[in-house]
């Protein structure tokens, strides 16, 4: 099945012999192989490019093992490089390859190479990397499939492709599993056999059950704040004993990993963030579900990971707005914190977004608008509820949109 990744491949487009390093990075499985090995490749052969002028290395493969040598890697490369035409170097998962810093920073010199890498560890984009690229590296993150992609692939209604989609997620491989049981399987393998296998040898764990029941409690609290000491007092009081230092230092080989993103509180009034607690959702969607067995499949949770994935899809950055409500109670002053779900922001455009399920009446409506309502600036302010309606403004000024406007229509922020 051809899956078109056309957001993706406009951003390589356009990026073509910048002179900087491509640097395609997400979660394994999430499509960043075919990106480039496929849809990109035949793009430049549809442009005249030569076969030959792209020199194409799957760090992953038992056929490229060996070049894991950055020395090797480098013998090879230079070898394919016979003339002063411009050549096209896809290599992926280059952090399987010890000190490909050096070896880029070095190829990337020669003015007919056009580099692009993918890798699935967001460790090997460091601080100190990026120094060795000397500014020279130009990321594209690629996330698994986005509602759109999943529903335009399918076929499927609205309704048909959003039961697959909240219960299995978008990983494109998902797409050419037939029955529920297989895709079950698959989901749980990949789990175990990827995943799982990958973070605990890369980063020498030692006791894989803790970083197992960590990601159960993040899966079962998506939407929810959370903190290490929060998750390792969990821990203890059920025997398994662990730190809070352990629980951050699991938290972020999870976030290196791509496997979950973090979003932190923003208190909106003050400009300021407050570092802890924050919320943890899911890559995937499907993943988190295998995780739980497929149990706790709570729409209202899932939806609001779904709406958290699109917009980092659509390339938003993402905190959770806190809210300072004033009050006299008594006479006295009272203070209290209430919470947006999303604040949205991409330069200088930026929304507040509420993820409500299902908005039964005005008590609801107020629940849901009242921290939009304590927001005092000309930013937009939405609320996406689960219901396929029409879009509409209400007397606050707030936006109300169905999800299905949402998710299908790229432009519907900006409406």
């Amino acid at each position: 099945m051809l899956i078109k990744r056309d957001a993706y491949l406009r951003k390589l487009i356009s990026r073509k012999e910048n002179t900087a390093v491509k640097v395609i990075t997400g979660i394994r499985r999430s499509g960043k192989s075919f990106l480039l090995f496929k849809l990109y490749k035949d793009y430049l052969v549809s442009e005249g490019v030569p076969y030959e002028n792209i020199v194409m290395i799957d760090l992953d493969s038992e056929k490229f093992e060996k070049y894991r040598d950055k020395t090797l890697l480098r013998e090879y490369v230079e070898s394919k490089i016979i003339n002063d035409d411009m050549y096209y170097l896809f290599i992926d998962e280059i952090q399987l390859c010890n000190g490909f810093e050096s070896l880029l920073n070095g190829l990337n010199r020669n003015p007919n190479i056009d580099i692009y890498i993918t890798g699935s560890n967001s460790k090997f984009l460091s601080t100190d990397i990026i120094t060795e690229f000397r500014g020279r590296g130009d990321e594209i993150r690629v996330y698994p499939l986005s509602f759109s992609e999943y529903h335009e692939a399918t076929n499927m209604d609205f309704a048909e492709s959003w039961k697959e989609y909240f219960t299995y997620g978008g990983l494109p491989f998902i797409l050419t599993i037939k029955t529920d049981q297989d895709k079950s399987t698959y989901l749980k393998q990949l789990l175990t056999l990827t995943y799982m296998k990958d973070i605990i040898e890369r980063n020498n764990l030692r006791d894989e059950n803790v970083m197992e029941k960590l990601l159960q409690i993040l899966a079962s609290s998506i939407g929810s704040l959370n903190n290490p000491k929060k998750i390792s007092d969990s821990f203890n009081s059920r025997g398994i004993k662990t730190s809070d230092i352990t629980i951050k230092k699991y938290i972020d080989f999870l976030l290196d990993s791509f496997m979950i993103h973090k979003s932190e509180r923003y208190d909106v009034k003050g400009k300021k963030y407050i570092m802890t607690p924050l919320k943890f959702y899911f890559s995937d969607i499907g993943l988190r579900n295998a995780l739980l067995n497929f149990r706790q499949q709570e729409e209202n949770h899932i939806m609001e990971n779904i709406i958290y994935n699109e917009l980092l899809y659509r390339g938003y950055n993402i905190d959770v707005g806190v809210v300072e409500l004033r009050n006299h109670v008594n006479g006295k002053l009272n203070y209290k914190q209430i919470e947006v779900d999303f604040v949205c922001n991409m330069g200088s455009n930026r929304y507040y977004i509420q993820s409500a399920y299902h908005i039964p009446n005005q008590e609801k409506m107020f629940q849901e608008e009242r921290p939009l309502i304590a927001i005092h600036d000309s930013f937009k302010k939405i609320i996406i509820v689960k219901d396929d309606i029409k879009t509409w403004r209400n007397d606050h000024g707030t936006i109300i949109m169905g999800l299905k406007e949402f998710l299908l229509n790229s432009n519907s922020l900006e409406k």
